[in-house]
């Protein structure tokens, strides 16, 4: 899927953030650990990592009811099997989380290998840790993880913390028999919706400081629940930084700030002095003080710092401001491809080795033709188009689509003027 931009749009108007994608997938497979309904308000369903995961678990036997004009989605898991499906090529990283729900029902799982993004090494190796842990065996398959066994609750310790090794122990030692225990775990704001979903569904959990977990487990399945998946603080980022450069002026509703402290500081100190209320926030020309935007260093880490799903944004902020400034990504020290595509826009702006972006500014950005290497690098380079004089093409654009609910729809309100070609 391609973009065309044919010149400088100015964006103006209000925009409202969205479900998160990094909640709703999760706390979608977390539905399935209940035979009875479960209801999912300000539910992205436009997402594509949405709507493969939605097609998958419909394979496997649930039945979902979409209900766009609410963005609600209603599930109900009923009798979930993997007997029935025959492609295992999903196109998500967060699969492993389709386990607990089977393995409750029928003591056998298997699990597609994670797909997605590939940004440097995504193991799964923390998850068979996580099944071997609570009682399963495990064997990897051609095509998938066959994972065997009835789960017990035991202790998880993780190596390293690890969002996604969190967030299957979570769901899995919700509905094991008995207590269990994980230590090293990586709460994030996406991973507290899922244990207050969890929660409300009836699980037992106590977070014992930042990384202690305490689950004493169901033995079975769950309840039904009514929950709102929380909003993306990430695309709240990408708006608040997109209507700060492109002329025009936006109003960013459904903003959750208490997720965004340490990054809005760092947009402060660069001299981004926008305006805000309880859940939204109006960014334009006037955010910005009469010196410009103002040159910075920043690392991106763990929460509540800057995480490293966000490091494109503050790269190409970096392109409007007023000298040299650097962006290291140790978490993620390849996720660079990116930048040599967003260059095309600014030649000769930014430099980039492992774990280190360099971005000389201000720079006026022409139009180019670039390819989408990664999700938040797509859209880095959808708002490079959107902000640069003369004709550009951008393609793989589908890789945003995984991660903006709506966005062609949301950029046409605001006034940009591109083409979506498939």
């Amino acid at each position: 899927m391609e973009l065309i931009v044919h010149d400088r749009c100015e964006l103006n108007g209000t925009v409202t953030v969205s479900g998160a994608k990094n909640s709703a997938t999760r706390v979608l497979a977390a539905s399935l650990l209940s035979d009875a309904q479960v209801t999912l308000r300000n539910f992205p369903l436009e997402l594509e990592d949405v709507k493969a995961k939605m097609a998958f678990i419909v394979a496997m036997g649930a039945d979902l009811s979409p209900f766009p004009d609410s963005e609600e989605l209603q599930v109900r898991g009923n009798d979930l099997s993997f007997d029935s499906i025959s492609d295992f090529n999903l196109p998500i990283r967060t699969t492993y989380l389709l386990a607990a729900g089977a393995l409750a029902r029928h003591g056998r799982a298997r699990v597609p290998y994670p797909g997605g993004c590939k940004i440097g090494s995504r193991g799964y190796d923390l998850h068979m840790m996580v099944w071997r842990s609570l009682g399963c065996s495990v064997e990897e398959k051609p095509d998938f993880i066959d994972v065997i066994g009835t789960l017990q609750g035991g202790e998880i310790d993780f190596p390293l913390s690890t969002v996604g090794g969190t967030e299957n122990a979570l769901m899995c030692a919700a509905v094991s028999r008995g207590e269990t225990l994980i230590r090293n775990a990586y709460v994030t704001p996406e991973v507290r919706d899922l244990i207050d979903f969890l929660r409300e569904m009836g699980a037992r959990i106590d977070l014992e400081g930042s990384s202690h977990i305490r689950i004493l487990g169901a033995g079975g399945l769950l309840g039904g629940a009514t929950f709102s998946i929380m909003p993306d603080r990430i695309e709240a980022l990408t708006w608040m930084v997109l209507g700060a450069v492109s002329g025009g002026r936006l109003q960013v509703q459904n903003v959750p700030f208490e997720t965004l402290q340490v990054p809005l500081i760092h947009l402060r100190d660069a001299g981004l002095d926008f305006f805000s209320n309880s859940d939204s926030v109006q960014v334009g020309p006037e955010c910005i003080g009469p010196h410009g935007l103002q040159p910075f260093e920043l690392a991106t880490g763990t929460h509540p710092g800057v995480i490293s799903d966000m490091q494109s944004f503050f790269v190409f902020l970096a392109l409007f401001a007023n000298g040299r400034s650097i962006i290291h990504d140790y978490r993620y020290p390849e996720r660079i491809a990116y930048v040599g595509e967003l260059a095309k826009f600014a030649p000769g702006a930014l430099e980039a080795e492992r774990a280190r972006i360099s971005v000389q500014g201000p720079v006026k950005l022409a139009g180019a033709q670039a390819m989408s290497t990664d999700l938040r690098g797509s859209m880095s380079l959808i708002m490079a188009a959107l902000c640069s004089d003369g004709p550009s093409r951008v393609g793989g654009i589908e890789m945003a689509l995984r991660g903006y609910n709506r966005l062609p729809e949301k950029l046409h309100a605001l006034g940009a003027e591109a083409q979506w070609i498939r």
